[in-house]
């Protein structure tokens, strides 16, 4: 059985969270005895090929055509499910993005079929997929199968890894017929953040403010803190609802949900809906001067003091050690 797994890029550059869901699927695609196919759709994407090849895909479809620059659910829906006919596809994985949240049950839909979304594993069992995916602001984890084929997958990102596996591919055009329907949506402009910026889900470190730092002029704890680490800045609910910080650095249920490889937690309490966001982080480092605080209870490593004192010592020696 096939995988067919959908490659999102944004401008020209691939993102690496579907670098990721590439690589995956290739191991889930070699347990089902199948191939790992890949999509990549846009304009002038042709070139992208053979990275993606490098990193599991056997082979790779490409659907150029100018307008799909930007993204369009339906068109971009259509699309996949031509690739995934081409290629026999009885699985499809995408990442977890936001463009992916949004494409996946499109799909899903499109092809009559379900989808489980923000999986942190998958397994094969009797020769079918299994999704694990968290639920209950993750305090728990389901494992999900599929009744019906292609089962369609959403990937979170920073879970699985990346690996140049050494293949390539010179990419396949693949000529899918659009009509004016399927743009009854589109993405019109894309207002891209500040250069130099790290892209919060895709962050391997990032250091999240919260609402105990008492106001936006204390902010500067936590970018000199992230600027020391090479880290992006996250956020809570409060503070962005307060209007201290962008709804783009919002961690969360109703912000985004990340899974670096450390998450250092500066004055937050650690509330269900914030944890939503964050618990699957491999490390957790929580600095709340509340012992109580229920951030606490699910840290790796807990600092109780006053923000305002410790978060500079631990700047002060990550700039020593790290030369930031």
């Amino acid at each position: 059985m096939n995988v067919l797994i959908f490659v999102e890029q944004r401008a020209g550059q691939l993102k690496r969270a579907s670098l990721e869901t590439v690589s995956e699927s290739a191991r889930v695609a070699r347990l089902l005895g199948g191939a790992a196919h890949a999509v990549v759709v846009g304009s002038g994407v042709g070139g992208l090929a053979g990275e993606i090849g490098r990193h599991g895909a056997a082979k790779v479809y490409v659907v150029d055509d100018a307008k799909l620059a930007n993204y369009a659910p339906e068109a971009y829906a259509k699309a996949v499910g031509e690739a995934a006919k081409k290629a026999d596809a009885a699985v499809i994985t995408m990442a977890a993005t936001f463009m992916g949240k949004d494409l996946a049950p499109t799909v899903a839909a499109m092809m009559n079929t379900a989808v489980a979304t923000d999986c942190t594993g998958v397994m094969v069992e009797g020769g079918r997929v299994v999704a694990r995916r968290p639920v209950y602001a993750g305090k728990a984890y389901v494992q999900v199968a599929f009744k019906q084929s292609p089962a369609v997958l959403t990937l979170r990102p920073n879970v699985f890894k990346a690996e140049a596996l050494g293949g390539a591919s010179a990419g396949e055009p693949l000529t899918v017929a659009f009509t004016d329907a399927e743009f009854r949506s589109a993405v019109k402009e894309i207002a891209a953040t500040s250069a130099g910026k790290v892209e919060l889900t895709e962050a391997s470190t990032i250091v999240t403010g919260g609402r105990g730092l008492k106001g936006p002029e204390n902010w500067g704890l936590v970018e000199n803190l992230a600027k020391s680490l090479s880290a992006a800045m996250g956020a809570t609910r409060a503070v962005v609802d307060l209007g201290w910080r962008p709804h783009a650095e919002q961690v969360g249920q109703t912000g985004k949900t990340v899974s670096p490889n450390l998450y250092i937690a500066i004055a937050v309490s650690g509330a269900i809906q914030h944890q939503a966001g964050m618990r699957t982080s491999k490390i957790i480092v929580a600095i709340n001067k509340d012992p109580d605080a229920p951030i606490f209870k699910f840290a790796t490593y807990g600092i109780v003091g006053d923000a305002f004192e410790v978060v500079p010592a631990l700047t002060e020696e990550f700039k020593k050690v790290l030369g930031h």
